[in-house]
């Protein structure tokens, strides 16, 4: 396990540029409004707190996807991305199927702090309506950021508050 940095910045009309990085390797996409992207990062990263030990969700390049693969490994999470080359034909394919492009394993509580502020980040740049003008299809995922939040606080003991940010 290595230090873990995620960011998710808005970068253009619904476009999105997701990094995540470790001290060994960096993954960066552009990421399509043509899912809820955010809100589906937010719940897939809450899963690890349930009884379900694998998550996924997948973001949308246009026309590529990347699939996120969330193993829970006790008080760890396995990531694993996985790129397919066209979204639409890659929807019953085996996670195998496609190229792993990224993998660490991480405290679930890093993984978590880090997608938290990436998410908080954006909501206090932008703002839920600004959001909304930029992501257009979706609203900003209050709830699902909230929902991480108190799993978070809850079980990982975090020092840090996260309050979530509402203009």
């Amino acid at each position: 396990m290595t230090d873990l940095r995620f960011s998710w910045e808005l970068s253009g009309f619904g476009w999105a540029t997701c990094r995540i990085a470790d001290g060994s390797s960096e993954r960066k996409d552009i990421v399509s409004y043509c899912t809820d992207a955010l809100a589906d990062l937010l719940h897939g990263v809450a899963g690890l707190y349930g009884p379900r030990a694998v998550h996924r969700f997948s973001f949308d390049l246009e026309p590529a996807e990347v699939r996120w693969v969330l193993r829970g490994v006790g008080p760890e999470a396995e990531i694993r991305i996985y790129r397919f080359p066209d979204m639409s034909a890659s929807f019953d394919a085996n996670d195998d199927d496609g190229t792993l492009v990224w993998a660490s394993r991480q405290d679930r509580s890093v993984l978590s702090h880090a997608v938290i502020e990436a998410a908080q980040s954006v909501l206090r740049l932008h703002g839920e309506e600004g959001y909304r003008a930029k992501w257009v299809q979706h609203p900003f995922p209050v709830a699902a950021l909230q929902d991480l939040r108190r799993l978070h606080l809850r079980d990982d003991a975090c020092v840090h508050r996260h309050d979530v940010f509402l203009p």
